[in-house]
Parts: C-alpha cells; structure tokens; sequence
C-alpha cells in the first residue's frame, strides 16, 4: 500500500483553508525527494530534491 504524503503550507501563505499557497511534503520512496504542489490543484505535483528546491527558492529570492 503507498503511504500518502504528510504535506505542509508554506508559512508565506495565508492563513486558514485557503486554497492559495504553495504545499511541501517528503516522498516516501526516495531518500533526499521534495514533493510540491500549489493547494488549488492538489492533483498536480512536482518532485526535486532538497539541493533543487534550495535553489529554487534562492533564485526567487534573488528575483524579487
């Protein structure tokens, strides 16, 4: 049976059960792998690694 994802909100996004804001969760079948997905299309997820979500977010950072 496949484990089902434990994801978290994005503290940058806003309270509540809204549906707009970025979700993380570990997958469970590989060791270092990021699962992330935007609440409104739960479906729809993209998998990385801690290292591409690192620069990920410091790319938006510097984009800002």
């Amino acid at each position: 049976m496949a484990e089902v994802p434990v994801w978290q909100k994005s503290s940058f996004s806003g309270g509540g059960d809204d549906a707009d804001c970025v979700e993380l969760a570990a997958a469970r079948q590989g060791a270092g792998t990021v699962l992330l997905r935007e609440s409104d299309e739960p479906g729809t997820m993209i998998t990385t690694t801690a290292t591409g979500l690192a620069a990920l977010i410091r790319h938006v950072r510097l984009s800002r």
